[in-house]
């Protein structure tokens, strides 16, 4: 004798109510034998939705045993049973559940998805079956496009297209007009007589007369099993068209992962796509949070360098010398132990590249009726390669030069403007008077640092003797400005200038100003600030990853009902996982990119607004600004993945 297909011994099926549990089925013994046209009926709350869903492997039994073709059930693990669902069984619903973003294709392919089936055997199966239930014109058609008939036929074609030998089909009719039913009603009769196992749930003893067989249940308990005149069941004629379709879509395991992914990925984009303004609001906490990071990173390395380029035109890797203590020593005026001496003695150590005396007053520059004060520099002819001047007109004066006492004067930027260029005159060979002394300029010079900040002084450079012999009648120096090697740390030259000049000295009476100390403190500084706005906005970016996974968790909680209908059509736990992890990275990679790019546009009009700086974005700055935005997606989007794909699916069919 021939084992039956589907076979329930002593099934109950109990849940948890509060304190009370309440048994729904009770001691069920069932067989259905393959080819069989069965209707489960009885009244509401009699238990037959529950015997569906158990049979349909939705839905566990508390006591008893549940075989399919001789092998149990109750052993199974959720991949399993999934893959049973897959293989062997299809479902089709009073409501139809089909997936209000796909078109009519694409909801009777969902099933082959999840067998891993490739596309063009998949599009053809779904597009005969359409055609085959006269929905050929409708395949494009999203569901709510259709009537309920027509929908109902495209759920019937979903059912189809694993060529599972068992369709479960409860209250099919129950949404649908008389002649929608009884067209309905012809299609599964036109399936039972080709070989397929029916298994129809309803209240409808009309619809239950088409069935060889009537199972009625009351309380939990089956009361009556009654069979029509013709007991004779259909031979099935299907299955090797299933083994055929298996065997000619097989692919390597990591061919079928990519399928998957690529699949999930599709779907993914189509559930955002359907959900536009849930989706754009779910990425502008990322967009805001990434656009923070990368501008205040490119803020913080443009003011960096802005900084680093005001140190540097104060002179690269020099040192200046002082007399007295420091700068607040109120009687290094009248030190007068630094030397043009001194200055000759440096120039002779070897990590010491270059060496300027120098001198300055201040004084009253005149050019026929335009006056103005200005800073005049006695420096030697080394100072404007020690402090990196770079020569926009004329030339520069020459240790012959200095040692003559010559009345040539190198002028900066502000002076020419002042006296020359806005009279519309080139400086180099005019004539101006400083104090009551006539000076020739030679040259011009890009206005430069003078100290601490920006100056906007006008600058005029003499030979340093004859500034002391001309204006200040002392032969003692202001400073001595030395530039290191390269080769040479800062911090050793000072500590060996410093002793070198005590003993010359025979005490310090002197101080020293490191231009490399300043440029280590200030971009220590400026990182730190940098360090401490990027942490405010990584904060922000953290407030949209909790955004985004708030909004996933709503999206789960809005879809059970089309989570519950991809378990039912065989997805596996990690295929809901998947596509639900990959709809929060998506968002989070569109969010990123939108992000990176508003940063971008922000920098751009923030450049063009005329900034004494720019905002300086860089390759690693972005790409990490993008790793961030994806890390967040996987990091935010797990749980709301992990709840998705741990939904009981009878509960989430149940959710409507």
């Amino acid at each position: 004798m021939t084992a039956p297909l589907l076979e329930l011994k002593g099934v109950c099926r109990e849940y948890q109510s509060g304190d009370n549990i309440i048994a729904v089925l009770k001691d069920i013994d069932l067989s259905i034998a393959e080819g069989e046209m069965v209707a489960i009926v009885g009244p509401s709350g009699s238990g037959k939705s529950t015997l569906m869903n158990i049979i349909g492997l939705l839905d566990r039994p508390t006591a008893g045993t549940y075989a399919i073709g001789g092998s149990e059930t109750h052993r199974l693990d959720s991949d399993a049973l999934s893959r049973l669902r897959r293989e062997h069984f299809g479902f089709i619903f009073q409501r139809y559940h089909l997936l209000s973003e796909l078109t009519a294709l694409g909801n009777v392919e969902v099933p082959a998805i999840y067998a891993d089936q490739p596309n063009q055997l998949r599009h053809a199966r779904a597009a005969a079956l359409l055609h085959r239930l006269g929905m050929g014109d409708r395949t494009g058609h999203k569901p709510g496009q259709l009537s309920g008939g027509q929908q109902q036929r495209v759920s019937i074609a979903r059912a189809l297209m694993n060529n599972g030998n068992v369709i479960l089909a409860d209250e099919p009719t129950g949404a649908l007009d008389q002649q929608s039913g009884e067209e309905v009603l012809g299609i599964l009769s036109e399936l039972h007589a080709e070989g397929h196992t029916i298994v129809i749930v309803t209240h409808d003893m009309k619809v239950a007369a088409r069935a060889q067989r009537v199972i009625e249940i009351s309380d939990g308990h089956i009361v009556a099993d009654r069979r029509s005149a013709d007991k004779n069941t259909r031979n099935s004629q299907h299955h090797g068209s299933m083994s055929e379709m298996r065997r000619g879509g097989s692919t390597s395991g990591w061919r079928e992962l990519g399928n998957r992914l690529r699949e999930a990925f599709f779907m993914a984009a189509l559930a955002l796509r359907a959900h536009r303004l849930r989706t754009f609001l779910t990425m502008l906490g990322i967009i805001i949070g990434i656009a923070s990071v990368a501008s205040v990173v490119a803020l913080g390395e443009g003011s960096q360098r802005k900084v680093l380029a005001n140190i540097n035109s104060l002179g690269t890797n020099t040192l200046e010398i002082f007399p007295g203590k420091s700068f607040g020593d109120t009687r290094s005026g009248r030190i007068k132990t630094l030397v043009v001496a001194d200055a000759d003695a440096l120039a002779k150590l070897t990590y010491i590249g270059a060496v300027t005396p120098t001198v300055s007053t201040s004084s009253t520059v005149r050019f026929g009726s335009t006056e103005a004060n200005a800073l005049i520099n006695g420096v030697g002819d080394a100072y404007f390669s020690v402090k990196g001047s770079k020569l926009v007109a004329g030339r520069l004066f020459d240790a012959d030069g200095v040692r003559r006492m010559v009345q040539d004067a190198v002028i900066d930027q502000n002076t020419a403007t002042t006296l020359f260029t806005s009279k519309g005159l080139d400086p180099t060979g005019q004539v101006m008077f400083v104090g009551k002394v006539p000076i020739r300029v030679i040259g011009v010079i890009a206005s430069q640092q003078g100290g601490f900040g920006a100056s906007d002084n006008l600058s005029i450079y003499l030979p340093y003797t004859s500034v002391q012999a001309r204006f200040l009648g002392d032969m003692s120096l202001r400073s001595i400005t030395l530039r290191v090697n390269d080769d040479t740390e800062s911090s050793t030259a000072e500590a060996a200038v410093t002793q070198f000049l005590e003993r010359r000295h025979g005490t310090q009476d002197f101080f020293t100003l490191n231009t490399d100390d300043i440029r280590q403190t200030i971009t220590s500084t400026t990182r730190t600030m940098t360090l401490l706005v990027s942490t405010i906005a990584v904060i922000s970016l953290l407030v949209g990853g909790i955004g985004v996974m708030n909004i996933m968790l709503v999206s789960v909680s809005e879809r059970i009902a089309e989570i519950g209908v991809r378990m039912a059509v065989g997805a596996r736990h990690q295929d809901i996982l998947q596509q639900f992890l990959i709809e929060a990275v998506l968002v989070c990679m569109l969010g990123g990119t939108l992000g990176i790019a508003l940063a971008l546009g922000f920098g751009l009009a923030f450049n063009r607004l005329g900034s004494n700086f720019a905002l300086v974005y860089s390759g690693t700055t972005i790409a990490f600004a993008f790793t961030c935005s994806c890390v967040i997606g996987l990091t935010f989007g797990y749980l709301p993945a992990r709840n998705a794909s741990r939904l009981d699916p009878v509960a989430a069919l149940s959710r409507d």
